[in-house]
């Protein structure tokens, strides 16, 4: 994975947010600010992007994102569901129409039983939400890029299929 990779992900997802004239928001955990980093470095973002929430601590997800404790007691923080709640809860609390979240392993250690690389991203928008498993391997740097990458990529190609349905 390499910068233009990330950037035209980056650039594609902007693209479909103008085009349809509509926002988003970010909750990140494992990536800590760098799906949001990578969002503004896009001219005319502006636009679309209405900010983020960085709650890489449990207890966060709850009273920031809105992810319901019981779930994080019951799944943890690394789980699809949780995920899922992430994005609803900074699309909600940001008053933005589509909600980008990451949760997941970066390393290098295994972390309440879940193995480096394991990560989720979701996107969550008014007619639903969608999430994905992903299995990545490498360091650090190259886990949280590849997820970054990812939720962009979930991002357009969500956006993409909306604009086909209607």
């Amino acid at each position: 994975m390499d910068e233009s990779e990330i950037r035209v992900a980056a650039a594609a997802a902007v693209h479909r947010l103008v085009e349809r004239g509509e926002t988003v928001a970010t909750a990140e955990s494992l990536t800590g600010g760098l799906v949001a980093a990578t969002i503004v470095e896009i001219p005319g973002v502006s636009a679309v992007y209405r900010g983020g929430l960085v709650v890489y601590a449990t207890d966060l997800k709850a009273s920031l994102a809105g992810v319901p404790e019981l779930l994080l007691k019951e799944r943890g923080p690394v789980d699809p569901q949780v995920a899922v709640a992430l994005a609803a809860g900074c699309r909600e609390r940001c008053g933005a129409d589509w909600g980008l979240a990451t949760t997941g392993v970066a390393g290098p250690d295994p972390q309440d039983g879940k193995p480096v690389g394991l990560v989720y991203i979701a996107v969550a928008g008014a007619a639903g939400s969608a999430v994905r498993e992903l299995k990545l391997d490498g360091n650090r740097d190259a886990i949280r890029t590849e997820s970054v990458t990812s939720v962009l990529r979930l991002l357009s190609d969500t956006l993409q299929e909306a604009s086909s349905r209607s």
